[in-house]
């Protein structure tokens, strides 16, 4: 998507330890009508494929998330990362690694709200090495839904977690791709 790029390329900041930071449009201040063409487009890069519900990681993936529900006409659902006091016991659990903070989480989402009737499209901020998906698609399993596919804001393509999925025969459909990343500047795949 020619837009997120480019806005990639104005705001977005690489620093060292392979961060990029885009906190000022995507996942601390919001641009709201970005993120609005952004669910669009993977809202139409589904569209057909039954979708009932989205899929996402907190915190910073809801904001994507949303909006693609909101142009697919459906729910979203967040998984937590702690089961909190007032959740329900009855969860589904998967476990993830955060890239940015270096530690491992147990992922929860209610059995109320994700079952066997669902057509799942996941949706995240960004892909790296994929393993907040395959925590997402353990606990679609473990609900006996279907995922229909991944949609993603920004894929670092260099760390091979698109490739590696796409390998195992998930659609992932990235709105950018980044093959190459430095302080010196960002190379966009073709």
């Amino acid at each position: 998507m020619q837009l997120l790029e480019q806005t990639i390329l104005k705001y977005g900041k690489v620093y060292a330890g392979d961060v990029l930071k885009v906190d000022s449009f995507l996942n601390h201040q919001v641009d709201v009508a970005l993120l609005n063409k952004m669910g669009a487009e993977l809202a139409g890069r589904f569209a057909g494929e039954g979708i009932t519900k989205v899929l996402t990681l907190e915190a910073s993936g809801i904001a994507v998330a949303i909006m693609a529900a909101l142009s697919l006409g459906v729910k979203m659902v967040f998984a937590k990362k702690a089961k909190t006091s007032n959740s329900s016991s009855d969860v589904y659990t998967g476990r993830v690694h955060s890239y940015t903070r270096g530690k491992d989480f147990e992922i929860v989402v209610s059995k109320e709200y994700l079952g066997k009737d669902d057509n799942v499209l996941i949706v995240d901020d960004f892909l790296a090495t994929g393993s907040a998906l395959y925590g997402m698609i353990d606990i679609i399993n473990q609900a006996g839904a279907r995922l229909k596919g991944v949609g993603i804001a920004i894929e670092k393509g260099y760390q091979g977690g698109g490739d590696k999925l796409r390998g195992e025969g998930v659609r992932v459909e990235s709105l950018a791709i980044i093959d190459k990343m430095s302080e010196d500047g960002i190379v966009f795949r073709g």
